[in-house]
């Protein structure tokens, strides 16, 4: 009968939410958004850009004759025709983008160009302009230096040796498997991040959902009916189903989109077969495979089910957790106004799992990911990031265990201060009040 009656209470959260237009909106844009933040720097990079063109007063001719490259373009005004004001207002009269003045110095002295070489642009100058010119006029007096000191900037430039490590990792087989440190970054913090945003969102939901059931009175009619142990679990377990849906669907249409995406859009670019034949025409002085086939290589040492089972558990077992917690606050307030003084120590553990995964993608076998992946409270979140890096199954199965504790114990506490607070109306609550609401029988 117990069972029953929570049937009918997640049957009732669960339906009500998915119906909402609201879900169905996220449940479409969200895919969409996250299939493209996939494809959107391939698609970016392969944009063309128009060309810049920029005009240069070089009174001591450091970059003459250098005409620029690729989209950018360089024009020399005459120093003694120009000077600074005069090329400034030229600049704003023409179809030109931006002007580089550059004034003589003594010596060559390095000091003395860093601080007087100047960019002037009609618009915000992008980075990558301030780059390339940048790179170019240190390349140029660096010559002209070597030049003044009887070295020849070419034999320099022989010198230099420009060196990509291949980088290759070792199973316990002693089998080689090609690094994909930067993929198990990004998959692990991206999916500690999707842990973080769900819990949050869904638990939310729940206090919510509490709130509003309280202020209108409606939960004294639903009581009646049901013990407030059983609504609690209902309404706890009906909002996560409809974020466990929600999650498997976001899985299932960003994977359509991407591949429909990679096999029309970018198909052209990035033909796997017609590089390999490309390389093989050309012999090994062709060099590796592309940075295409490297990512999907990289991709085959990311084990993406076990990614997907462990996400699924530390989202059920953190949203528990946490869900309890907040359903509880729910039921000790009136409104959402005073719940923020019992929000505050809830949240923050998720707040310092996210800060410490930015540690812990760089060192994710360290004592901080070890024992931040153990604490119930952070370790749906940091567990999540150590995973594509590989974790011993013996620290899996303790993290899992301790997660598992702890939300029996947060629901047990949660239980007992929902069947006080729920009908508690029109007094301020605090920690001493909810200590007595825990230890009452």
């Amino acid at each position: 009968m117990t069972k029953n009656k929570i049937k009918l209470v997640i049957k009732r959260e669960f339906l009500t939410r998915v119906r909402k237009k609201s879900f169905l909106i996220m449940t479409i844009v969200g895919p969409v958004l996250i299939g493209l933040l996939m494809v959107a720097p391939a698609l970016l990079a392969s944009l063309p850009d128009g060309p810049k063109s920029i005009w240069v007063i070089d009174q001591p001719g450091i970059l003459i004759p250098e005409r620029g490259s690729g989209q950018y373009q360089l024009d020399y005004l005459p120093p003694r025709e120009f000077d600074l004001e005069k090329a400034k207002d030229f600049l704003q009269h023409s179809d030109h983008d931006a002007l580089v003045f550059i004034p003589t110095g003594e010596g060559w002295d390095p000091d003395f160009f860093k601080r007087n070489i100047i960019l002037f642009g009609k618009k915000d100058v992008p980075l990558s302009m301030e780059r390339y010119l940048e790179e170019l006029l240190e390349r140029k007096i660096n010559d002209q230096k070597l030049l003044r000191q009887g070295v020849d900037p070419e034999i320099v430039a022989q010198t230099k040796t420009n060196l990509t490590l291949k980088v290759f990792n070792l199973d316990e087989d002693g089998k080689e498997r090609e690094s994909a440190t930067i993929i198990k970054m990004v998959t692990g913090y991206a999916a500690g991040f999707l842990i973080y945003f769900f819990i949050f969102l869904y638990s939310s939901q729940v206090m919510r959902g509490v709130i509003e059931e309280k202020t209108s009175r409606i939960v004294e009619v639903i009581i009646s009916s049901v013990r407030p142990f059983q609504l609690m679990m209902g309404k706890i377990v009906g909002i996560g189903s409809v974020g466990l849906l929600q999650f498997l669907i976001w899985v299932v249409l960003s994977f359509g989109i991407f591949q429909v995406v990679s096999l029309t859009i970018l198909a052209d670019k990035f033909d796997t077969e017609k590089i390999i034949e490309a390389q093989k025409a050309m012999g090994p002085e062709a060099g590796d495979v592309s940075a295409l086939m490297q990512f999907q290589q990289s991709l085959e040492a990311v084990n993406f089910p076990l990614i997907v089972l462990v996400f699924l558990y530390f989202f059920i077992g953190g949203y528990i957790l946490y869900g309890s917690l907040f359903a509880a606050i729910g039921a000790a307030v009136d409104n959402e106004t005073d719940s923020q003084q019992f929000l505050l120590p809830v949240i923050i553990p998720l707040i310092i799992g996210i800060l410490v995964s930015t540690r812990v993608v760089e060192s994710p076998d360290g004592p901080l990911a070890f024992w931040f992946s153990m604490i119930p409270f952070t370790s749906p979140i940091v567990m999540m990031v150590r995973i594509p890096f590989g974790v011993p199954y013996w620290q899996l199965a303790l993290s899992i265990s301790l997660l598992i504790g702890t939300f029996m114990l947060t629901t047990w506490m949660a239980a007992r201060i929902y069947r006080v607070g729920i009908l508690m109306y029109g007094k301020k609550i605090n920690y001493k009040e909810i200590w007595k609401w825990m230890r009452y029988h």
